[in-house]
Order: structure tokens, then C-alpha cells, then sequence
């Protein structure tokens, strides 16, 4: 994986969320690909795009990061809005998928298997405000069990539906009420080194979720 895009899904909105931590985390994703010789190429939704353009970086992508907070147990609204009008194109232009991958010849051929975004990889990185211990507990009132990749899953669907394949998330929690910057930035600088890991045992015991 030479060729990076990060994708910067942050949304402001002015004293409760300004972004610093946000711009914090792509720094340090950034610097950490560019000295492992890198091509990096950046995505900041807030601060416009070009439809056309953002398929000709997916598709041109080995490696697809994007980098958001979570409001209200979602990515902001722009994302959302982001996805559809890029991932409508690609249907459009059939780069991204031909259909949804069913033939009346077939019927064997599930739905979701018409990507054409095979050889690429996707990840999520998050900051919350919940704490770790808040996921993948049943005794927790809120998730109820869930990790932060089933309550994310449609998004990474998304992706899946092309034909990428999906990692596992990668979260800082907590971060309103209890942060830990510096030990989150040395987990992300691990992940990082796991996804240039040949194995994917390495990979799975750095998952947070």
C-alpha cells in the first residue's frame, strides 16, 4: 500500500467542536505513511470538493482512511452527504460498481458482490466522547454489546459494496471528559505499523473494538 487517501470528515461547529484533534490525528497519520515512502493524498470535506475529482482519488487510492468525530452515534451530516454524491458518481461512471453483483442467470450471486474496487483497503478512525468501556459489553445500557464496528458497519458497507476490503476501526475514546492524547497517538502510530504487517494476526490484536 504506496498510495494513501485521508479523508478529513470533520464538521465545526464553533466552541464545542473546533477541530484540533481531528487535525491532531491526520498530522500524525500523514507524517507516519510520508516517512514510510508514501504518496499522500487529502480529502478536508468541510473545506469543499469536487465530485469528479473524489472518484478519481478513490480509485487512484491503495489505502482509503477517513478521519472524523462521532456526533450523536454518527459521522457529521456533510460525510453523509460526501458518500452519496462520490459513491453516486462511481456508480454512474460504473468505476466504483457495475450493479449489485445479481443475474437472473445466477442465482447463486449474492447482493454486493458488483464491486469493481477490488486490491484496495478501507479504515476507520474515530474520535468519541463515550468511553472504551462503553462498547462490547452487553451490561452497557447504550451499545448493549456492540463494538464501535457494528454500530459503524453501514458505513464500512459502503465500501464492501465495491468490492474493498474493510480493516478494523480504530478509535480515540473519551476525549471530552478524560483524554489521553499521547497514549492514543502511540496506538494510532501502532496501528499504523500493523497495516504494513504481512499477518493478519498482528492486525487483529491491534483492533480496539
Amino acid at each position: 500500500m504506496k498510495k494513501i487517501l485521508l479523508i478529513n470528515a470533520h464538521q465545526t461547529y464553533a466552541g464545542f467542536s473546533e477541530g484540533g484533534l481531528n487535525k491532531t490525528i491526520i498530522n500524525v497519520i500523514t507524517e507516519n505513511l510520508l516517512a514510510r515512502g508514501c504518496e499522500v493524498i487529502h480529502s478536508h470535506i468541510e473545506q469543499s470538493y469536487d465530485v469528479e475529482k473524489e472518484v478519481e482519488k478513490h480509485l487512484w487510492a491503495d489505502l482509503i482512511i477517513t478521519q472524523s468525530p462521532v456526533f450523536w452515534c454518527a459521522l457529521p451530516w456533510i460525510y453523509k452527504k460526501y458518500i452519496e454524491e462520490v459513491f453516486n458518481e462511481g456508480l454512474y461512471q460504473k468505476t466504483f460498481v457495475l450493479d449489485d453483483g445479481r443475474t437472473r442467470e445466477d442465482p447463486s450471486k449474492q447482493y454486493g458482490t458488483g464491486g469493481q474496487m477490488q486490491g484496495r483497503k478501507y479504515m476507520l478512525s474515530l474520535t468519541w466522547n463515550a468511553p472504551q468501556e462503553a462498547f462490547s459489553d452487553k451490561n452497557q445500557l447504550l451499545f448493549a454489546g456492540k463494538s464501535v464496528d457494528d454500530l459503524f458497519a453501514s458505513n464500512m458497507a459502503v465500501y464492501k459494496f465495491c468490492g474493498i476490503e474493510l480493516l478494523p476501526s480504530f478509535s480515540c475514546f473519551n476525549v471530552v471528559k478524560a483524554p489521553t492524547i499521547e497514549t492514543d497517538m502511540i496506538r494510532l502510530k501502532q496501528r499504523l505499523d500493523s497495516l504494513f504487517d504481512d499477518t493478519s494476526e498482528a492486525l487483529e490484536m491491534q483492533s480496539d473494538t
